[in-house]
């Protein structure tokens, strides 16, 4: 069984979100890492890209097989995890806490409205 925290919104493609004040944290999940293996390279937007809700935003290649991320909500990137440039293998490690990849200001808080609760996430990964 795979860790789905309950205080997350997620995409069906994987990616997560949670609040922290005003920013928006996001990541893959724990069954986006474990479905992808062993990480070897990350790419991201910098800071002070716009991204749009659904947007390709970056890319997670693996030994496996190289996955295209989406931005679960529209807004302004304020935060890259550049750790990930150097220890990409940290998605793999601590999908939800060191291996976050970035944080953006939202632009329209009602797209959280369309993000997947962590109950409907758990459905979807079963």
């Amino acid at each position: 069984m795979f860790e789905i925290p309950d205080d997350r919104k997620y995409l069906e493609s994987h990616e997560w979100t949670t609040t922290e004040g005003d920013a928006v944290k996001i990541g893959i999940s724990d069954f986006a890492q474990d479905e992808l293996g062993d990480v070897v390279f990350v790419e991201l937007p910098a800071e002070g890209d716009e991204l749009a809700a659904g947007e390709e935003f970056g890319v997670v290649e693996s030994i496996k097989a190289v996955s295209d991320l989406y931005a679960p909500v529209s807004g302004t990137v304020t935060a890259v995890n550049e750790e990930l440039f150097d220890a990409p293998e940290l998605l793999n490690d601590d999908p939800y806490g060191d291996g976050w990849m970035l944080e953006l200001e939202p632009a329209d808080e009602s797209e959280f409205d369309d993000l997947l609760s962590p109950e409907e996430y758990r459905e979807q990964t079963e």
